[in-house]
């Protein structure tokens, strides 16, 4: 082995005293670990919040009494028929994304890829309306198929466009690669609804990114991929950390390359295609989250991808609280909630001279 190999193996060695680069000096294992338990207490209070307020805000006695004594009243009903599965669909769609985005991050090495921003979003949703509009398919576990084909088809060709030339597919390139091809997709998607009124009414709330009119059927449909995507996308931690070294030190440290990026390209099609079928094209989730949770917790994949899977959720179920409250009795749909927040901040990742390290 030669001496470089020697020193990326010895660097990749999780019992290596030395802190790797870009680590925080704070990030020990014991406060990581207490930082994943604040987290999940996060999300359950979320999780109360999101049944709990809305067009009508519910006292958390009554929220208990739906779970322990239903009466069938009024406010069990809609805690129980609405709110539980809207509120199971944030969470499984915030996990999805966040992690997707924390994978897609780290096999590119660009600090700004996100599923809406690299076109896979765009590419799902433009298979659900190509099932819809021309197919008339309605049913959830046979248009989601069409979301995972329109999320593949649209990564590939993302990476085929960047890295055509001889500058290869940096950062820049993938973004604007994926910009371009997914506004190419969402006019398409907008040409076909436009021909079908009735499936343009289905789908317009749908398209915003909303996670509101979908029934505790659909989740049971999806709730398969999803956790699919997410137990092969947390298990890739560790090759992933390899691959960071550089692929010449992922082989030594006897790391498939080829399949390390197949499996991660799987797991990103199956995140991104169940989260897109069941709440439309959501922006930033992919991107912001993996962003600060790297900031936070260092480069090492062991601590970003399950901590991006915890705290997107909390986001994304905020995100849809505050758009339930800020237009009572109507609502404002997650999508453009988040693009609200979502965009500025990303103009200043954008702006920014140094990223969190990859």
């Amino acid at each position: 082995m030669r001496p470089a190999e020697r020193t990326a193996v010895r660097a990749a060695d999780p019992a290596d005293a030395r802190e790797p680069v870009g680590k925080p000096s704070w990030a020990r294992p014991p406060v990581l670990v207490a930082g994943l338990v604040v987290t999940l207490a996060a999300l359950v209070l979320m999780v109360l919040a999101s049944i709990a307020l809305g067009a009508r805000s519910v006292p958390l006695p009554t929220v208990i009494d739906a779970f322990l004594a239903p009466d069938g009243s009024n406010d069990h009903t809609v805690i129980r028929e609405l709110r539980v599965p809207r509120t199971l669909l944030g969470l499984g769609v915030g996990a999805t994304l966040g992690l997707a985005g924390a994978l897609m991050q780290s096999l590119t090495r660009n600090p700004l890829a996100d599923p809406g921003l690299l076109g896979v979003n765009e590419g799902a949703a433009l298979g659900v309306t190509l099932a819809l509009g021309l197919f008339g398919v309605t049913d959830p576990a046979v248009y989601v198929w069409f979301a995972f084909a329109g999320a593949a088809l649209a990564a590939v060709m993302v990476h085929a466009l960047a890295s055509s030339g001889r500058a290869g597919s940096g950062p820049v390139r993938l973004t604007l690669a994926g910009v371009a091809l997914g506004m190419v997709a969402t006019a398409l998607s907008s040409a076909i609804l436009r021909m079908d009124q009735q499936s343009f009414d289905r789908m317009r709330f749908w398209l915003t990114g909303s996670l509101a009119g979908q029934t505790s059927d659909v989740l049971v449909r999806l709730a398969p991929f999803m956790v699919a995507g997410l137990a092969l996308g947390l298990a890739l931690a560790r090759p992933l950390n390899a691959l960071a070294l550089g692929d010449d030190a992922g082989r030594a440290l006897g790391v498939s390359i080829g399949r390390t990026r197949a499996l991660t390209g799987v797991a990103v099609t199956l995140l991104c295609g169940a989260a897109t079928a069941a709440a439309g094209p959501l922006w930033f989730v992919g991107l912001i989250v993996p962003h600060a949770v790297r900031a936070l917790v260092g480069p090492d994949q062991r601590w970003v991808l399950p901590y991006s899977a915890l705290a997107a959720p909390v986001l994304l179920l905020g995100a849809d609280v505050v758009g339930r409250l800020i237009a009572r009795p109507g609502e404002v749909q997650v999508g453009i909630v988040w693009a609200v927040i979502g965009a500025p901040i990303f103009i200043l990742l954008a702006r920014r001279r140094r990223v969190a390290a990859l």
